[in-house]
């Protein structure tokens, strides 16, 4: 059940991401525990990260090396707008707005 939930919360992300932001592809990465960059034991959590054709590869976004071409509140507030309105026609399927 938490599993399902995990990757129903993943497909999620990767649809707001879509709707906001259009890259190209996606890196989705998992970690759990602490040596693998969790911070906390038998925590998990993922990442998903945006790609586009032509960018840098994975590593930078890992390494701390942060190439961020739009401010985090920015992304935050299109991100949430995004979400509210996916959340609004689940709600009231059929309703145009």
């Amino acid at each position: 059940q938490e599993s399902a939930e995990h990757f129903e919360l993943v497909k999620l992300g990767i649809a707001l991401l879509k709707d906001v932001a259009h890259p190209d592809g996606f890196n989705v990465g998992l970690n759990l525990g602490r040596v693998a960059g969790a911070g906390v034991d038998r925590h998990l959590h993922t990442h998903i990260v945006p790609r586009w054709l032509g960018d840098t590869n994975f590593m930078p976004v890992i390494a701390n090396t942060r190439v961020m071409s739009e401010s985090l509140p920015s992304m935050y507030s299109r991100l949430k707008k995004a979400l509210a309105q996916r959340l609004d026609t689940r709600a009231n399927p059929g309703v145009s707005r």
